[in-house]
């Protein structure tokens, strides 16, 4: 993951959770969220050089991981992006899904966010 992509994310996520915070959120162990991040069931990056890896807090909602976002990552990632580059999509406006692809997983409309990472993966 490159700084430069990683310092475009800080502008893109407005709040982010360190590893302790997502695990808290979450109700698991710190091990579980990094299990989960290197299984792209989670996503994290270095928003501020010399930081340490943080996680978007919008991943996360009542409890859990937002439903699609495990799916959407692992086709991202099976496409050849790295945690920054499928971060920075879910996280830029798109006027086709419309609006950001994180916020129609959150939202329960899904559907054209998961199309849109297919076709951009393969």
């Amino acid at each position: 993951m490159s700084d430069t992509a990683s310092t475009g994310l800080a502008s893109l996520v407005p709040a982010w959770l360190d590893w302790a915070d997502c695990a808290e959120q979450l109700g698991v162990s710190v091990s579980r969220v990094r299990q989960w991040v290197r299984e792209h069931q989670l996503a994290q990056v270095v928003p501020v050089p010399g930081e340490g890896p943080r996680i978007p807090a919008e991943l996360v909602m009542d409890g859990e991981i937002v439903k699609g976002v495990p799916g959407i990552l692992t086709v991202l990632h099976d496409g050849g992006y790295d945690d920054a580059e499928a971060l920075t999509w879910l996280f830029t406006e798109d006027e086709t899904i419309p609006g950001r692809p994180i916020d129609a997983l959150r939202e329960n409309r899904g559907s054209e966010a998961k199309r849109r990472a297919q076709s951009m993966a393969f």
